[in-house]
């Protein structure tokens, strides 16, 4: 059994004028050896940018982007002529595929705080997409409700393309969720407020957990929660 736990307080991060920002992986100009990622997971950003400012047109290619928002806003344009605004709980989706090229900006008047999590696609020379959608937090108490996916088993959630499925549940101090993995896949979770244990390891508010070989991981709300978890392929 394998819980590896990446401690916020020791993340990789990076600050400027407009921008503070909290690596769980190896990007950009944070380089670990021992942070490259889980399975076809690369990136989970911990982003805050400050109201009226953001992220100015460029591109990507062959990667699928979700952006989880925790608090505020974010407000999108690409190339393919789509626009949109993302509200906190909500997600939204970039299949970068063959290329495409947006803009993340904070209109708001106050910060806004999301997690950008990257992950491999199965295969590259897909066309581009972009979508979002609300997920309700009283549609995710207590129970994992799946918000992104690229697998044929998982209904109800925005497409991807990959063999991963990113959950949410909240939880109140106390209660338990458990998630299946059965010694066959891994996961990456972080717990988007609140500290809970898992499998009777505590886990502190955005830090983040490698999970590996495990059956069944258990986890346990100490206070009032909201969790994210990435479920993975081995390799």
């Amino acid at each position: 059994m394998t819980l590896e736990v990446f401690p916020f307080e020791r993340l990789g991060r990076f600050d400027n004028e407009w921008l503070s920002t909290r690596y769980h992986f190896s990007f950009a100009g944070y380089h670990d050896s021992n942070r490259m990622g889980v399975g076809p997971l690369r990136v989970w950003n911990d982003d805050r940018v400050a109201p009226g400012t953001g992220f100015d047109p460029h591109p990507h290619q062959d990667m699928e982007i979700i952006t989880y928002v925790r608090h505020g806003a974010i407000s999108h344009r690409d190339s393919l002529g789509n626009e949109g605004r993302t509200e906190a709980g909500d997600v939204q989706v970039m299949s970068a595929g063959t290329g495409i090229v947006h803009s993340e900006y904070n209109l708001e008047e106050e910060s806004t705080d999301f997690f950008q999590i990257w992950i491999m696609p199965d295969r590259h020379g897909r066309a581009p997409r972009w979508d979002t959608r609300a997920f309700p937090k009283s549609d995710r108490a207590g129970t994992l409700v799946p918000l992104a996916s690229g697998r044929k088993d998982v209904a109800s959630a925005l497409p991807i393309h990959a063999d991963a499925t990113l959950y949410g549940v909240t939880l109140l101090a106390g209660q338990k969720v458990s998630f299946d993995l059965n010694g066959a896949r891994q996961a990456y979770f972080v717990p988007a407020t609140g500290t809970l244990t898992a499998n009777g390891v505590l886990v502190d508010e955005r830090s983040g957990v490698a999970v590996r070989d495990i059956e069944t991981l258990t986890m346990i709300a100490q206070t009032d929660s909201e969790l994210l978890l990435a479920d993975l392929p081995e390799g």
